[in-house]
């Protein structure tokens, strides 16, 4: 039995943020096809609708629907978790994420840095806010979706928004460790509440449009594209692969909160298996430090008073 066809979400909520392609579509896609309530989390509510109506041309029955969610406005997120209209939610897969390329720095609407506004404070602030609607389905979890690139990227605390040293790429890959930082740190902390929430990050390893079959009008894979992707298929796999982890991350009840689940070959391709982080990403001093940081930048703690998760002794998952 392939890890796919084992595990079902019949009766549960997800909201997947960046939903709307990419890694994001696909697991939208897949939670849809284990049965699934999936809620597409996007900036862009036309791109939303094509993905939406995409979802229900391959999934018969899909349940799914859409919300705006803009991770670079701190602002808008409150009325987000309300469009929710639920009052329980089992799961919310933090995937949104943006890199940008060129030399110039660009800052969100409150004046931080966008990708690292994007990646890690817009997911930091969306879980203080979504605290209460994940307390109150039992066994809900946080799955946060870091990168490859964070293996090699080291944050420095006194130059979080990269004012003294941007450089795209290498902030980028910062914004994903602090990402996967925060999940960690997340997990801690609900474990000392004997939440049942859990948090459990996640990475999609080498994911490549050349290797993504075809969604259109979503994503189109021309013959040449197919082509030039023949080679890496060795090494790398497709965007429908790399959200693999995170769909066994919501699904497996064998999964604990504090795991790290990537592509089992080099980290890289292949199916989902649970990976030894690399200690630089729990490093408990910086996690510290960085949650206090962020709870400082964008006004919010997911463990504020008013946001304080269930602290049921039921088993957790």
């Amino acid at each position: 039995m392939t890890w796919e066809s084992g595990y079902r979400a019949d009766g549960k909520t997800v909201l997947v943020t960046g939903a709307n392609t990419g890694i994001g579509y696909f697991a939208a896609e897949q939670l849809a096809a284990a049965g699934a309530t999936v809620v597409l989390g996007c900036r862009d509510a036309g791109k939303a609708e094509l993905a939406t109506a995409a979802i229900r041309a391959r999934v018969d029955g899909a349940r799914v629907r859409q919300v705006r969610v803009d991770l670079a406005n701190l602002e808008s997120l409150p009325a987000t978790v309300d469009a929710l209209g639920v009052d329980a939610l089992d799961a919310v897969v933090l995937n949104a994420g943006v890199l940008l390329s060129g030399p110039e720095r660009r800052l969100s609407a409150q004046g931080h840095e966008l990708m690292f506004a994007t990646n890690h404070l817009g997911h930091f602030a969306l879980v203080a806010h979504l605290a209460p609607l994940l307390s109150a389905a039992r066994g809900s979890r946080v799955i946060t979706v870091g990168s490859f690139a964070a293996r090699s990227e080291r944050l420095d605390l006194a130059d979080l928004e990269s004012e003294h040293d941007y450089r795209s790429k290498r902030t980028y890959g910062r914004s994903k460790l602090a990402q996967m930082l925060f999940g960690f740190e997340l997990d801690r902390r609900l474990r000392t509440l004997d939440a049942e929430t859990a948090s459990i990050v996640v990475h999609p390893g080498g994911a490549l449009d050349a290797l993504t079959p075809a969604r259109p009008p979503i994503f189109a894979r021309t013959t040449a594209q197919r082509l030039s992707g023949l080679p890496a298929r060795l090494a790398l796999h497709g965007k429908d692969a790399g959200a693999h982890p995170i769909v066994r991350a919501v699904l497996d009840p064998d999964i604990s909160g504090g795991e790290l689940w990537g592509p089992r070959v080099f980290g890289l391709r292949g199916r989902p298996h649970r990976e030894t982080p690399r200690p630089h990403m729990t490093d408990l001093d910086t996690a510290a430090e960085l949650w206090s940081a962020s709870a400082a930048l964008t006004g919010v703690d997911p463990f504020d008073s008013a946001a304080v998760p269930n602290t049921s002794h039921a088993p957790r998952r």
